[in-house]
């Protein structure tokens, strides 16, 4: 009876484990995130330390960045079941190379100063080659310093340059609190839009614009000011930093130089702390057709709120070329005042499903549609 017992026990907790997967190196039972009907979450893969920015290889490869770890990794996924096979360190003891990118073979990482490039990563992944440097003239700042970089449908890098503290002018580098861009070789390097504090996630609609999230400023209360999600149509825009937040909050140091009239207005404000990190435009046709053009956007969590807000992915729907709600898509990685979970970077994978990074969990997760 006992030999039973013991059976039975392994037996309906290997059938629980299945039924609610666990992510190892977190606390998250799967269970515990919420989803709208018909949707499903899964480990695409776990022990992939710190992962924040992800880039697809269009064959069977994500390479994902870090931040604290200082590494960049290659999760392969060789059969295509959306269960990654091998998470391969590709390089280390690298500054922060949160930003990653893809394009014919080569994959660009994003330090706090430079821009790499690793040429035929896909048939070296198992002995990289030495980067070539691309561009080495960004700022060293680590406040805001990290850097997440996206290919634009003109065949440039973009690559943004945080604001080096919490508010400040800088009037005596431009490329401060600004979206730069540049050609693939590093070339003709320039400002595309300013008055951004500090965006680690953007993306291009089916019109050419460019939306970006914007974390807000801090120690300005609890409920303000808002994060943002701004577009930009053409270069040269600004969008208030430092002067005004949301649209129509002055800032009460800066905010007497120059008033919110002057400046672009987010296209929607987003919820005050909630750390806006990644975002990607929902072309594919998985998702019902309600989200079909919108906006996914990983909030990363608050830090400094009295009590928490964010840990999650959230959704802006988009019509005629106008955000026009902003509501809560995936919830559950913030358990009271408890952090089980941090996404940070979204990826729309080509059956259309999402890939969302974690890097509190060390974890990628994978969300589909079911129904």
């Amino acid at each position: 009876m006992q030999v039973l017992a013991i059976f039975l026990f392994s037996f309906l907790f290997s059938v629980l484990s299945v039924c609610t997967p666990f992510i190892r190196s977190g606390d998250v039972r799967l269970s515990q995130i919420k989803l709208p009907p018909g949707f499903m979450i899964e480990v695409y893969a776990d022990n992939v330390p710190n992962a924040r920015s992800m880039a697809w290889n269009n064959k069977n490869t994500l390479y994902v960045g870090s931040r604290t770890a200082g590494n960049v990794y290659a999760v392969i996924d060789r059969d295509a079941d959306f269960i990654a096979d091998t998470v391969i360190t590709i390089a280390s003891g690298l500054n922060m190379p949160n930003g990653v990118v893809y394009h014919e073979g080569s994959l660009y990482v994003a330090e706090v100063n430079r821009v790499l490039r690793y040429d035929h990563i896909d048939s070296l992944i198992f002995n990289p080659p030495a980067p070539v440097v691309v561009n080495d003239s960004f700022p060293s700042d680590k406040h805001h310093g990290w850097k997440y970089m996206a290919l634009g449908p003109d065949k440039k890098l973009y690559v943004p340059v945080g604001a080096p503290c919490n508010i400040c002018e800088r009037k005596d580098d431009v490329r401060y609190s600004s979206m730069m861009r540049m050609n693939l070789d590093g070339n003709e390097l320039e400002i595309f839009a300013t008055g951004i504090r500090n965006t680690v996630g953007f993306d291009w609609d089916a019109a050419g614009r460019l939306w970006f999230t914007d974390n807000g400023r801090d120690w300005m209360g609890d409920d303000s000011p808002p994060d943002e999600l701004n577009v930009a149509a053409k270069s040269g825009l600004h969008f208030g930093y430092p002067y005004c937040h949301g649209g129509t909050i002055s800032d009460p140091e800066f905010g007497q130089k120059a008033p919110c009239a002057n400046f672009e207005s987010p296209a929607i404000n987003l919820g005050a702390h909630v750390a806006s990190l990644g975002m990607k435009v929902y072309t594919k046709s998985m998702f019902p057709e309600q989200y079909v053009g919108g906006v996914f956007i990983a909030e990363h969590g608050s830090w400094n709120r009295s009590s928490p807000v964010g840990y999650k992915v959230s959704f802006v729907k988009i019509e005629d070329g106008r955000a026009v709600a902003y509501t809560p898509f995936a919830q559950g990685w913030l358990a009271g005042a408890r952090a089980l979970g941090r996404p940070v970077d979204i990826l729309v994978l080509y059956d259309g499903s999402l890939l969302v990074s974690d890097d509190h969990a060390n974890v990628i997760y994978r969300i589909s549609y079911v129904e």
